[in-house]
């Protein structure tokens, strides 16, 4: 039996209790409201009203994270009116001293994708407007009120959650559920001992300039200019990449601009960037163009933050006991990709699924345990997108094609799978979930073999640029991504992207593993014979020579070294101080 603090009131009885009131818990908080209006919830949140432009992390938003808001919370209205529709993510690669950006090799859109817009999102703006719309739909939003005591039941009975009201006053609310959406203070974790490392060692520091920077200024190259025929630059997710590092450049409705600095820690020491003015001059060494942007607005910084060692993992995140971790209060891999809102949609429909069907008199604990493998087996299976990869960026040509791959793989099933609303009924969907952790036997040798690839590929390339759409197969995964596909239907169309991409792996494996053999260096010849001893690299290999290339020739090398992909020739090709036209075999 539970005992509860003396003099405390038992103030409230609930179905569920949300402890945090950031983006997790208030569009969980919505999506609970929506799927089952009956349904009572307490939101708690220990901070009054968020300001317009809030310092938070998780600004930018990619495909599962936009259909999420737009097409199952409904909120298309706010992002459309208050938000900043995005021109997706944009990355520009480490030339020379990095100080004209018209010679650095770049990759993004050159005009607005037909799929489904994503967006820039001001967190505080956002925030505030679902606190207002639950508000206004009878969900109890109790912001300034902090978390002192979680106990959870063990008999079945209701979870009992200790508040300070803003008065001082020590509150009590009895709740079926306990769902914590606390961010990095991770409650319920603490609390079980949940916590669990991941092995990516990676730093990152942020601040926020009150007012706009516009990467489009930064050069008057009119052929530049003139390659984005439809849209902004700077309403991209701008990367600036370099050799253990990134920088964002996310614009914001309010007017302002989050800037951030993400780097390895082996590479790029915390110490050195984990202050404004610190952070300022490691932009002037390493990002010279974009430290001149800040010192010009200085006088307009907004605030600064960090985060060392951001990236951590968890042992449980749903419970038959009823209690569940949403966001950061369960796992954070990293912010590249942005990936941090689309882990929110696909935990926030796995905890509706688990709390409606308890509150309509079904046994979920077994479905829990299912739900909890579903989700790792997703963001599992992220991680190595990213540990170890940093380095990887600062060669333009090595991670264009990982960029390439990465997008790709990340259309073909995960978002597949999600527009299609699959990941809660995986339990009835057996293939599916074989064919999804079949995805883990193409990716992960492809992950070590960029790692491998990066020691040997020369570092410099200039002048190139790269669209998403240069190839067939990234228009035909992204468009048919929100296909409106039968369960049959489905089925095949995931069999055939994932075979599909057994060959775009396996003819990127076979193209460079030529170019070694031609080049001769004794560090090429290694890293082949290594390649070739390696059975899963080669088993993609063969896919690909058994069944030919991709439709669009994803990696072609052709006599002049120039890469053809979607029906048009493009060169990522080193930068020679001359500038003569020396071009090396690519993609």
């Amino acid at each position: 039996m539970t005992t509860h603090p003396a003099g405390s009131d038992v103030e409230s009885d609930s179905d569920v209790v949300i402890l945090g009131g950031g983006a997790a818990g208030l569009t969980l908080a919505l999506q609970l409201h929506m799927d089952r209006p009956g349904t009572s919830i307490i939101v708690v949140e220990k901070n009054v009203r968020a300001p317009e432009a809030a310092h938070k992390v998780g600004e930018s938003t990619v495909d599962i994270a936009a259909h999420y808001m737009r097409d199952v919370l409904k909120i298309e209205p706010h992002i459309n009116d208050r938000q900043l529709e995005k021109f997706g993510l944009r990355f520009f690669f480490t030339q020379s001293d990095n100080r004209d950006i018209a010679r650095r090799v770049e990759l993004g859109h050159a005009y607005s994708p037909q799929s489904g817009a994503t967006y820039q999102i001001d967190r505080g703006r956002f925030e505030n407007y679902l606190s207002d719309e639950l508000s206004g739909r009878g969900v109890d939003v109790r912001a300034g009120h902090k978390v002192d005591r979680v106990d959870l039941a063990e008999d079945g009975g209701r979870h009992v959650v200790t508040v300070t009201a803003p008065d001082g006053q020590r509150r009590i609310i009895r709740a079926r559920w306990v769902l914590d959406a606390s961010g990095r203070a991770s409650i319920l974790k603490r609390k079980l001992g949940l916590a669990k490392p991941n092995g990516h060692d990676v730093n990152a520091v942020w601040f926020r300039i009150d007012d706009p920077i516009d990467v489009d200024e930064w050069s008057d190259s009119p052929q530049w200019h003139e390659r984005i025929t439809d849209g902004h630059r700077r309403l991209s997710t701008v990367h600036l990449m370099g050799e253990g590092y990134w920088v964002w450049l996310i614009p914001l409705a309010s007017g302002s601009i989050s800037v951030g600095i993400v780097a390895d820690a082996g590479l790029h020491p915390f110490e050195k960037m984990n202050r404004f003015d610190k952070a300022l001059t490691w932009l002037q060494e390493h990002e010279p163009q974009c430290a001149e942007a800040v010192e010009a607005q200085r006088d307009k910084l907004l605030d600064f933050k960090v985060m060392r060692n951001y990236s951590y993992a968890c042992e449980q995140v749903y419970s038959g006991q009823r209690w569940c971790l949403t966001g950061e209060a369960g796992i954070f891999l990293d912010p590249f990709y942005s990936p941090g809102f689309d882990v929110i949609s696909l935990g926030n429909g796995l905890i509706t699924d688990l709390v409606t069907r308890d509150l309509d008199g079904q046994d979920v604990a077994e479905l829990a345990a299912i739900h909890n493998t579903v989700f790792f087996l997703v963001t599992d299976g992220w991680l190595p997108i990213y540990e170890g990869q940093y380095p990887v960026m600062g060669n333009a040509r090595v991670m264009s094609a990982k960029i390439i791959w990465d997008t790709g793989v990340y259309w073909a099933v995960p978002s597949l799978l999600y527009y299609h609303d699959q990941f809660p009924h995986l339990v009835e969907r057996p293939r599916l979930v074989a064919q999804l952790a079949r995805l883990s036997t193409i990716t992960e040798p492809v992950q070590r073999f960029f790692r491998q690839w990066y020691e040997v590929e020369p570092r410099t390339h200039a002048d190139g640029f790269v669209t998403y759409y240069d190839f067939d197969f990234m228009t035909r995964f992204h468009e048919g991504m929100a296909d409106g596909l039968t369960s049959g239907e489905l089925e095949k169309r995931l069999t055939a992207n994932l075979d599909e991409l057994e060959r775009i792996a396996g003819e990127l494996i076979s193209a460079v593993m030529v170019e070694g053999d031609v080049a001769g260096e004794a560090a090429w010849r290694g890293l082949v014979e290594m390649w070739r001893a390696d059975e899963t690299l080669m088993r993609l290999v063969e896919v690909y020579r058994a069944h030919g290339a991709v439709a669009d020739a994803w990696i072609t090398v052709g006599p002049d070294g120039r890469a053809k992909g979607g029906g048009r020739d493009f060169s990522v090709r080193p930068f020679v101080q001359d500038d003569t036209d020396v071009l090396a075999g690519e993609w």
